[in-house]
């Protein structure tokens, strides 16, 4: 039997982002390919300045390439315009950040609820949703808290919680680790592979934390904007010369 053609969640397809000063270009990514499979983990990793976060926000539909194109779920978003893309970024992407972004004043359920009030929802919509998002990453018994009176590592699980109130296609997390203690850091990073496992979800993480290794399924090298190599820990192998993804 003929094996089904693989899904891929993420399409880059040479890929440049240019920043213009003054008289001066910067190349922040320079023809950059790359394919994701659904349901996949994947690391884009490098030091500072190599283009992970702009290729990251280049995912997501917050900036936008200089040339080339990218496909998410099939949809090349760098041919929609802002309006369109703004209702999609909202419908497909779930945001996790390293410092959390939760609004203090607000609690628990108040933070996981934010993305949903802007959905055709009633109140016990959102109400479900939001308990839901919550015990899925063991916060259940906190929703009632305020970010102070949680750890570093339960406030990441909020926010992992406020990205997946929405069900999104793919989760964007960008050094969800970055602020934690080693215990806290394994613990995220666990249940953001269990989010994969259990949701099928696909998850593109930017880090320079190499204890994210273990958990991801798809390892790309960027360096000074060039993808440098990359490793699919799935089928144990390594190539750090240039490939433009993982088949």
């Amino acid at each position: 039997m003929e094996a089904a053609p693989t899904r891929y969640a993420i399409e880059i397809e040479s890929v440049s982002r240019v920043h213009k000063r003054d008289a001066f270009e910067i190349r922040a990514l320079d023809n950059v390919s790359l394919r994701i499979p659904d349901g996949k983990f994947a690391a884009v990793m490098g030091p500072s300045g190599s283009g992970k976060t702009t290729l990251l926000n280049i995912v997501a539909g917050i900036d936008h390439a200089t040339t080339g194109r990218v496909l998410v779920g099939g949809q090349d978003i760098s041919a929609m315009r802002e309006r369109e893309l703004t209702r999609w970024r909202g419908r497909h992407i779930g945001f996790v950040f390293q410092f959390y972004n939760l609004l203090p004043v607000l609690t628990a359920f108040e933070n996981v609820e934010l993305p949903l009030l802007l959905a055709n929802l009633s109140k016990d919509e959102r109400r479900a949703h939001v308990a839901t998002a919550l015990q899925v990453v063991g916060l259940a018994d906190r929703m009632d808290h305020y970010p102070r009176q949680l750890s570093g590592g339960q406030e990441q699980r909020v926010a992992i919680a406020r990205a997946l109130v929405v069900d999104p296609t793919i989760i964007i997390a960008d050094e969800p680790t970055g602020d934690l203690d080693a215990k806290s850091a394994h613990e995220i990073l666990s249940l953001l592979r269990e989010l994969k496992a259990q949701f099928h979800k696909t998850i593109l993480m930017v880090t320079h934390d190499p204890r994210g290794e273990p958990f991801v399924d798809l390892i790309y090298h960027l360096d000074k904007g060039v993808l440098a190599g990359v490793e699919d820990r799935e089928r144990s192998v390594t190539d750090r010369h240039y490939l433009p993804g993982a088949e």
